[in-house]
C-alpha cells in the first residue's frame, strides 16, 4: 500500500503519486475498521438474540433487520445536505459515529422489549446515516479520479477487517460468559468510543475553497442530482437490486438451520464472508478502475445469485457451507468500493456527499423492503419458495441492467 498527503494529485500530472492512497483514507479506514469490529460484535449475535432469547419470529425479525438497515433514510440525507453546505464532512461524520456508539450501551437497557429495541436500533441506524456519506466523500474527495476504485478498495479491506475481527470477539466472550449478550454490547460500544478518538484526532477535513457561481446546495439540489440520467438510472437499478438481494441476517440464519449450528458458532459465519471480502477488497477496487466499476457491480451479483440458489437447494454440510459464505464475500468485495467508485464519476464535487446519501439513502430502503417481503414471504411460503422467487427477481434486475449497460446506457 502507498499512501501520499491527503491532498489530491493534479490532473494530468503523470507520476506513480496517482496510484497512491490518501493518509486520509488510511484514517478513515482505521476508523472504520474500529467501528466495524464494534458493530460486528452486535450484529453477528443481533438474529440468534432475536430469535432464541426474545423468542420472536421471523417476520419480528424481518421488521427489525428492516428497520436496522432502513431507518437511516432522512436524516442520511439532511445530515448530507448540512456536509456539503457548510463544506464541512468531519464534523458531520463525528456525529454519526458518536451516536452509534452510545446506542451500543442502549440495547442491553432494552432488554427483551419490542418497542425499546426498535427505537434503539433506528437511533443507531441513524446514526450511520449521518457518517456514511461524508465518510464516502471525504475518501473520495482525498483521491484522484483514476484512484477512486483503489481508494474505497484500501478503506472496504479496513473496514472489512474490522467486520472480521468483530465476530471472532463476540464469539471469544460469549465462550467464557455463554448467553450473558449485554457483555457483548457493553465491549462494543468501548471499542466505539476508539474509533471516534481516531476520528477526532487524526482524520483532516475537505473544505474545498467556494468557486464563484458555484449552485447553491440545498436539499433540493441534493435530490435534484436524480435529474442527471446516468445518475439516476444507477439508483434505480442500485434499489432493484437490493430489494432483490437478502440480508446478511437471513443468510446466516438459514445456514444455521440448515446445518442445526449451536448457538455459540452463530457469530463465525460472519468470518466465512468477511475473509474473502477482506482478500479481494483491493484488488477488485483496482479491477474496477480498469475494467469499469459498474460492470464490475453487475457481475458482483451473480455471485448473490449463487448464494440463493444454494441456499433454495436447502444443500447442507461443510462444503455447502464454504461456498455460500466464500460468494457471499465476493458478492460484497465486488459490489461495495466499485458501486461508491462509479457513483464518484457521475457526482459533482461540491454536492458530492449529497449525491452519495440519496443512492445510499435508496440503498437502504431497499433493504428495508427485502428485509420485510423475506420476512413475509418466509412466515407465508416457507424458506424454500421465498429464496426462489428472491433469485428469480434478482436475475431479472440483472438481465435488465446488463442490456442497458451493453447499449451503453447505464
Amino acid at each position: 500500500m502507498y499512501l501520499s498527503s491527503s491532498r489530491s494529485t493534479p490532473l494530468g500530472r503523470a507520476s506513480g503519486a496517482t496510484r497512491r492512497v490518501a493518509a486520509n483514507v488510511v484514517m478513515l479506514g482505521l476508523v472504520s475498521l474500529l467501528t466495524d469490529i464494534s458493530s460486528e460484535m452486535v450484529s453477528s449475535v443481533l438474529p440468534l438474540y432475536y430469535t432464541s432469547v426474545l423468542g420472536l419470529s421471523m417476520l419480528q425479525t424481518g421488521f427489525l433487520d428492516g428497520l436496522f438497515n432502513g431507518a437511516s433514510v432522512f436524516l442520511r440525507l439532511a445530515g448530507a445536505h448540512l456536509a456539503d453546505r457548510f463544506r464541512a464532512r468531519k464534523p458531520v461524520a463525528v456525529a454519526g459515529y458518536a451516536l452509534s456508539a452510545l446506542c451500543k450501551l442502549g440495547l442491553p437497557a432494552a432488554g427483551a422489549s419490542l418497542a425499546g429495541l426498535s427505537t434503539v436500533l433506528a437511533v443507531d441506524r441513524s446514526g450511520k446515516g449521518l457518517r456514511t456519506a461524508p465518510r464516502d466523500a471525504l475518501i473520495s474527495l482525498s483521491s484522484t479520479p483514476e484512484t477512486q476504485g483503489r481508494a474505497f478498495g484500501v478503506h472496504r479491506m479496513m473496514d472489512t477487517a474490522g467486520a472480521f475481527c468483530g465476530p471472532l470477539a463476540a464469539f471469544a466472550l460469549l465462550s467464557v460468559v455463554a448467553t450473558a449478550y449485554d457483555a457483548v454490547f457493553v465491549a462494543s460500544f468501548c471499542v466505539a468510543v476508539l474509533g471516534v478518538l481516531v476520528l477526532l484526532l487524526f482524520v483532516r477535513d475537505r473544505r474545498e475553497p467556494a468557486a464563484p457561481g458555484r449552485p447553491a446546495v440545498t436539499l433540493g439540489a441534493g435530490l435534484g442530482l436524480l435529474r442527471d440520467a446516468a445518475f439516476r438510472r444507477t439508483c434505480l437499478f442500485v434499489t432493484l437490486l437490493e430489494t432483490a438481494t437478502i440480508s446478511d441476517a437471513f443468510v446466516y440464519l438459514t445456514l444455521q438451520r440448515q446445518d442445526d449450528l449451536a448457538a455459540r458458532w452463530f457469530p463465525l459465519l460472519a468470518l466465512g464472508t468477511a475473509a474473502p471480502y477482506l482478500l479481494l477488497s483491493l484488488p477488485l477496487g483496482a479491477l474496477a478502475d480498469r475494467v469499469g466499476p459498474w460492470r464490475l457491480y453487475l457481475g458482483g451479483h451473480l455471485c448473490f445469485l449463487l448464494v440463493l440458489a444454494l441456499l433454495a437447494g436447502s444443500h447442507s454440510g461443510p462444503l455447502a457451507l464454504v461456498l455460500v459464505l466464500g460468494l457471499h464475500g465476493t458478492f460484497y468485495a465486488a459490489t461495495d468500493a466499485p458501486l461508491m467508485a462509479h457513483a464518484a464519476r457521475l457526482l459533482p464535487d461540491h454536492a458530492r456527499t449529497s449525491g452519495f446519501a440519496v443512492m445510499q439513502s435508496l440503498q437502504a430502503l431497499g433493504m428495508f423492503a427485502s428485509s420485510l417481503l423475506f420476512g413475509l414471504a418466509y412466515r407465508l411460503q416457507g424458506p424454500h419458495w421465498t429464496l426462489a422467487a428472491f433469485g428469480t427477481g434478482l436475475l431479472a434486475c440483472l438481465t435488465v441492467a446488463a442490456v442497458l449497460t451493453k447499449r451503453g446506457s447505464a
